[in-house]
């Protein structure tokens, strides 16, 4: 089965159909969050650190990292936010932009082999970026849209994903190498998306033979108990062939959802990963402890 491999300086991921499912925190983002962009913007980045630590904290294995703040000088805020990301936790990164100038700083900056994000199947896009992708020997996200747009048609984007992994082996980068993002609708407006969807990452595991991510909260879009709705869709997914999302690590019920999905998928050995997490400590350890300790200096 394929693997992608991904490392910092200290710690490497896989992600793959018979891994565990990986996680890749989406906080560092300022897109909707006015006040981190007005921070990165002036060079403060003290809530970036607090985010990288948490996503890591709360079991985030890869962490995404964008800079994309109108105006602002992305290329030198995103090498800078990469240098002290590193420089705060060890887990991989994503490197994400749609400014071709701003991934190559990243990628300059950057210790380790990360997953770029992203490419599409636009022939400028494709020409621009598998390069980069060849020159620094990373993985990078292929999103399932063209010039034509985002097709609602699971079959076209296929087509697409197919297109982009072709031109990749053109360049010499491997399948291995190219996650593919098939592109989540939200249900709220397609009823069925998460068919659709489904099907496509069948296809994308079966045929295409490549590792796969998304945008989760995507699906959810406009609903209400978003929460609740991807705790349902993370696990269904995972079955279907997803092999790792862009998320947020901080919300329990969808922790709980790939923890599970996990054991159930048979990529949990032990369930160990689910014990780790959930087992309960014992109620009178503490106290059992206490009495121990208490009877010892009674004898003595």
């Amino acid at each position: 089965m394929t693997e992608t491999v991904l490392s910092s300086a200290k710690r490497e991921v896989v992600i793959g159909f018979e891994r565990p499912f990986v996680m890749i925190g989406e906080r560092i983002n300022p897109t909707g969050r006015k006040l981190l962009a007005e921070e990165m913007a002036r060079g403060d980045y003290n809530r970036v650190v607090a985010d990288a630590l948490a996503q890591v904290a709360a079991g985030a294995q890869m962490l995404d990292v964008n800079a994309g703040i109108p105006l602002a000088d992305e290329p030198k805020i995103l090498a800078e936010c990469i240098k002290l990301v590193q420089e705060t936790v060890d887990v991989p990164l994503s490197i994400d932009s749609s400014i071709v100038a701003a991934l190559e700083a990243g990628l300059a900056a950057y210790q380790g082999k990360p997953l770029l994000n992203s490419v599409t199947g636009e022939e400028e896009r494709l020409e621009q970026v598998l390069p980069l992708v060849k020159k620094y020997d990373c993985a990078v996200i292929a999103i399932s849209n063209d010039e034509t747009g985002i097709s609602e048609d699971p079959d076209v984007r296929y087509a697409v994903a197919k297109k982009i992994v072709e031109r990749a082996a053109d360049h010499g980068i491997s399948r291995a190498n190219v996650v593919v993002d098939p592109l989540v609708m939200p249900v709220g407006a397609i009823n069925d998306a998460g068919r659709q969807l489904t099907r496509l990452l069948r296809r994308l595991r079966e045929e295409l033979q490549v590792n796969t991510s998304c945008g989760a909260s995507n699906f959810s879009f406009g609903l209400p108990n978003r929460r609740g709705l991807g705790a349902a869709f993370l696990p269904m997914m995972i079955g279907a062939g997803l092999t790792s999302a862009i998320m947020n690590p901080l919300h329990a019920e969808d922790l709980q959802a790939i923890y599970g999905a996990d054991v159930v998928m048979g990529n949990d050995p032990n369930c160990a990963a689910w014990i780790r997490k959930y087992r309960e400590p014992s109620a009178d350890a503490g106290a059992g402890g206490g009495r121990r300790e208490g009877r010892r200096r009674a004898r003595g």
